[in-house]
């Protein structure tokens, strides 16, 4: 996903590349040295199959197991399988136009790839948002979890994690809102033959950043910072209460705020590292005349494609039915009794 302006730009070139030489108004060409290219074709290769694979497994794993169809495993299926979306079907285009500089496809596909691309990694970003919501309420008042997260609630936060981020995509996109109040400067210095640049006027890109990333990266680390301490609250409960055993309670309530401080620090390190970049330079990019590197920014949209990557390694490879469900799958346990067995020993 990228909010700005991510032109051809040449790198090593002797004399100018077009994407359409016949053709006046042409996109200048991407031209990089042939082992540039090799690794950044390796790179994305690897991050497409890890996306797609590991996503996979995860709607594998809870779609096959009865027992995991529960109000948290709904969240994560959702939010794997726009991860694996965002994998089979926005990475490869972006991609070759990362190597290439070049777009081949129309202006329509084009419209569609970028509409497609916001709108799954702010998908992926809102399912995050209302799993740690559905966390919260898990850890810092159980007793109302069953009565709060309930089906209901479940289907109104998915309707609104896909619904919501189409809506804002493509009627953005599909409208020419992205380009409102800087539409010359588009024209004179962005608009060419070719092309696909994703480019943002300032008050859109500041829309687009805050409603994209600011705002939902604040609820989660707001929710869980709160639910750190409150676990933390509960491991000192766990201790006193385990004063006659005094060395095993100590390790216990060490153990538990080793466990918790690691897995939010996991969970909100993942997110910030990968998304903060990309729309930090975004916000702040139309306001400094665009004069970002097109090749920086076009990286940090990567850095942020990693991002769906790493989900299932935070939320679902930390999971111990998921790591019992892959092994059944992985040597193929066909019996549904055999498996329901195995996952809840």
């Amino acid at each position: 996903m990228s909010f700005s302006n991510i032109s051809s730009y040449s790198i090593v070139s002797a004399e100018a590349h077009f994407c359409y030489e016949s053709l006046s108004g042409s996109c200048e060409m991407t031209v990089l040295p042939m082992s540039l290219q090799c690794l950044m074709i390796l790179f994305m290769g690897l991050a497409i199959l890890i996306t797609m694979s590991g996503n996979l497994l995860v709607i594998t794993s809870i779609a096959l197991f009865k027992q995991m169809h529960t109000s948290t495993n709904y969240l994560i299926l959702s939010l794997a399988m726009c991860d694996f979306l965002l994998g089979a079907f926005v990475m490869p285009c972006s991609a070759v136009r990362s190597v290439t500089g070049c777009w081949y496809l129309g202006d329509f596909l084009c419209k569609l790839h970028t509409s497609t691309d916001i709108m799954l990694s702010t998908v992926s970003i809102f399912h995050l948002s209302f799993i740690s919501v559905d966390r919260y309420f898990a850890v810092c008042d159980p007793l109302m979890y069953t009565s709060v997260i309930n089906s209901a609630a479940i289907l109104i936060m998915l309707t609104i994690s896909w619904l919501v981020p189409a809506i804002f995509a493509y009627g953005m996109i599909f409208s020419g809102l992205n380009v409102k109040g800087s539409r010359d400067f588009y024209e004179a210095h962005v608009q060419c033959f070719g092309g696909c640049p994703v480019f943002f006027s300032r008050a859109s890109a500041a829309f687009a950043s805050t409603f994209s990333f600011f705002i939902p990266g604040l609820i989660i680390l707001s929710i869980y910072l709160k639910i750190y301490v409150v676990a933390r609250g509960q491991a000192r409960a766990i201790k006193d209460m385990a004063q006659q055993f005094q060395v095993e309670g100590e390790n216990v309530s060490r153990q538990r705020e080793r466990k918790g401080a690691k897995t939010l620090a996991i969970v909100v390190g993942v997110f910030l590292i990968c998304w903060a970049p990309f729309f930090l330079c975004n916000i702040i990019d139309p306001f400094i005349g665009y004069s970002i590197p097109p090749v920086l920014i076009d990286a940090l949209v990567w850095f942020g494609y990693l991002n769906s990557a790493l989900n299932p390694v935070v939320y679902a490879f930390f999971y111990t039915w998921f790591r019992k469900a892959l092994k059944l799958i992985i040597f193929g346990r066909s019996k549904n009794n055999a498996w329901q067995m195995q996952l809840h020993s």
